[in-house]
């Protein structure tokens, strides 16, 4: 997975979230990046004001006993999802709404930060909250559970594209994580942001009142 240029780093940093929202908005992407409902887990509120700007990885959980036509399986016999985590990347996770199962816990969030993951972010339940404070990476969910995954939840594909309410995230999209205002995603093929012009110039060009 291409890194993100420490210039473009530097750059998004002098940013919030919601700037980068308005910008996105403007430029049409759907949601305007935004992926809505999450709650912090770790850090804590207060405790860390540092946004976090990593490239996407995605990992794809479905229901017990479906088997979907799209995407196609690609998770190899024998490998744990979390030990196919990108180094430097920002994980994201959808698992099936309305399931009361967590999909991520403390070991596997060990795992991730040991990996080099720089955060999760689930669309979906984590549990073992003290173990995953204990990592110091950003974690964000819509909820709790005392339930492991194998309680209604099956690993089904890595680095493919989720649809997150309405918002498209894609492996080697950008996110952007302010623990202030929550997680966007800025879409990597987004030209004007990303390429010809300047993050200074797109947002300036874009940015909504």
């Amino acid at each position: 997975m291409a890194p993100i240029s420490a210039h473009l780093v530097a750059q998004l940093q002098t940013y919030t979230a919601c700037d980068i929202s308005d910008a996105l908005l403007k430029l049409k992407v759907p949601g305007a990046g935004f992926i809505a409902d999450l709650n912090l887990y770790c850090p804590q509120p207060g405790q860390d004001t540092t946004p976090t700007i990593a490239p996407v990885s995605t990992v794809l959980f479905i229901a017990k006993g479906e088997t979907p036509a799209d995407p196609v399986p690609n998770i190899p016999d024998g490998l744990h999802w979390s030990d196919a985590t990108e180094p430097g990347s920002f994980i994201v996770i959808k698992q099936p709404p309305g399931q009361t199962n967590a999909v991520c816990g403390g070991i596997m969030a060990l795992r991730i930060k040991i990996r080099g993951a720089k955060g999760v972010a689930v669309a979906g339940r984590v549990r073992d909250l003290a173990e995953l404070r204990s990592t110091n990476l950003p974690i964000l969910a819509y909820g709790t559970s005392t339930v492991g995954a194998g309680g209604g939840s099956v690993p089904w594909a890595l680095q493919v594209p989720l649809n997150i309410n309405g918002t498209v995230v894609k492996p080697g999209d950008i996110a952007f994580h302010d623990p202030a205002s929550g997680l966007v995603i800025i879409p990597r093929d987004e030209k004007d942001v990303l390429g010809g012009m300047s993050v200074h110039e797109a947002f300036k060009l874009h940015r909504g009142a």
